[in-house]
């Protein structure tokens, strides 16, 4: 590791900025971006689903890392180039590939874009789980959560600009430039010779023959479904109530993404003052009540700043539940596979994602984007009966991530 503890924290910070500023191009423009070059909200939400498949498969890569010290440069450091490597070379391609006109060799590369980023985030969390005292884990989740919202507000403003007054290969390219970031630090990075009780072993995998951990994983699943499937309706439905611009719809989500750094202190906060169970019932109430806030006051008449408001609220309520979501998983990681076991808890957040990308997309086609937000606020309503087992072991303190 960097011999600066600052620099180590800076190390995670800057790879998790570089994640950000794709996600906030996911965020802000994709589907604008994709509606601009001909596509239906349903192939929209088809394209959004097939590119989340990496994120389900990392559990894959994180039993890779795990297990194989590549080249012995570490179980983590050169698969976090290759990642970050996958994700340049893509950025620099996929302008010039029609998504009207090769659909699947658009969804191929973008399948292939977040494979690479798919790795390096898994690798980058087993790092972070391989190297940081219990001591530091709050300051170090706190540099990741923090560097990956700075990455989301900066791309978020900085594309919506490229792409309204100068091209959408200016938009691209930039992204591609700013995934070179986190380079040398990376450089400076030396991983230890693992000890004995961390080094992998098939039987910790026992852990799932627990419905709590299943539990849980599938209230992650149901949660990510409804934040990530209705976020990515928000500026297509401001765009078709309030006619907003490829620049309106970047500040927008740059906006979104204070809410998602002032959500994930709120969650932070609830998890420290309230009991699980009533934390999780908070959040869930706060995405509930936005969506349908969202869904009925959002008129033409009230004007962008009342819309803007609504979009801020939703991120708080975001945040929020990533928070308290996060969490939640962290109690159940196992060291001996702890990229591994936190990857598979996090691919049932990403089939959630793929799922409500893939059904909001259907529903705004079918229902409106007005009613796809009310059915997706009534979602959440699955959670309760999953909360029985969740909470039955009381004695457990899920530890909170500092802000």
């Amino acid at each position: 590791m960097p011999s600066s503890k600052f620099l180590r924290y800076l190390l995670f910070g800057s790879l998790y900025f570089t994640q950000g500023t794709i996600l906030g191009y996911f965020a802000s423009l994709n589907a604008l971006y994709l509606l601009d070059k001909g596509l239906t909200m349903t192939s929209i939400g088809v394209f959004g689903t097939i590119a989340l498949i990496p994120f389900v498969l990392k559990v894959f890569l994180g039993m890779l890392s795990d297990r194989v010290n590549l080249f012995k440069m570490g179980h983590r450091k050169p698969y976090i180039y290759i990642g970050l490597a996958v994700q340049f070379l893509c950025l620099l391609a996929v302008p010039f590939i029609d998504p009207k006109a090769s659909y699947w060799g658009f969804i191929a590369i973008a399948f292939t874009l977040q494979m690479g980023m798919a790795l390096y985030d898994t690798c980058t969390d087993g790092l972070a789980l391989d190297t940081t005292p219990e001591a530091e884990q709050g300051k170090i989740q706190g540099f990741m959560v923090g560097g990956r919202a700075i990455g989301t507000i900066v791309a978020a403003s900085a594309v919506g600009l490229l792409a309204q007054h100068v091209s959408w290969l200016a938009v691209f390219w930039v992204l591609a430039a700013l995934t070179l970031l986190p380079l040398p630090l990376i450089f400076s990075l030396k991983e230890s010779e693992r000890p004995s009780e961390k080094r992998f072993e098939w039987k910790a995998f026992g852990a799932f023959k627990n419905w709590t951990v299943i539990a849980a994983g599938l209230a992650g699943l149901v949660i990510f479904l409804v934040i990530v499937g209705a976020n990515q309706l928000v500026n297509p439905y401001l765009q078709k109530e309030l006619g907003i611009t490829l620049s309106q719809a970047g500040f927008i989500t740059s906006l979104w993404g204070i809410g998602v750094v002032i959500g994930s202190v709120v969650g932070s906060l609830l998890m420290s003052k309230l009991k699980v169970k009533k934390a999780t019932l908070a959040i869930l109430a706060m995405v509930s009540a936005t969506l349908l806030l969202l869904a009925f006051l959002v008129l033409a008449k009230y004007g962008l700043v009342f819309a803007i408001v609504l979009v801020v609220s939703y991120g708080i309520a975001y945040g929020a539940a990533q928070t308290v979501t996060f969490a939640l998983c962290m109690q159940f990681v196992d060291q001996r596979i702890a990229a591994s076991m936190f990857a598979i808890l996090m691919a049932f957040t990403n089939v959630g994602q793929g799922i409500g990308l893939g059904l909001g997309g259907a529903l705004s086609d079918a229902v409106t984007f007005r009613w796809t937000f009310v059915i997706f606020a009534a979602l959440n309503l699955l959670i309760l009966p999953l909360l029985p087992a969740m909470f039955k072991r009381k004695q457990i303190q899920v530890p909170v991530p500092e802000k």
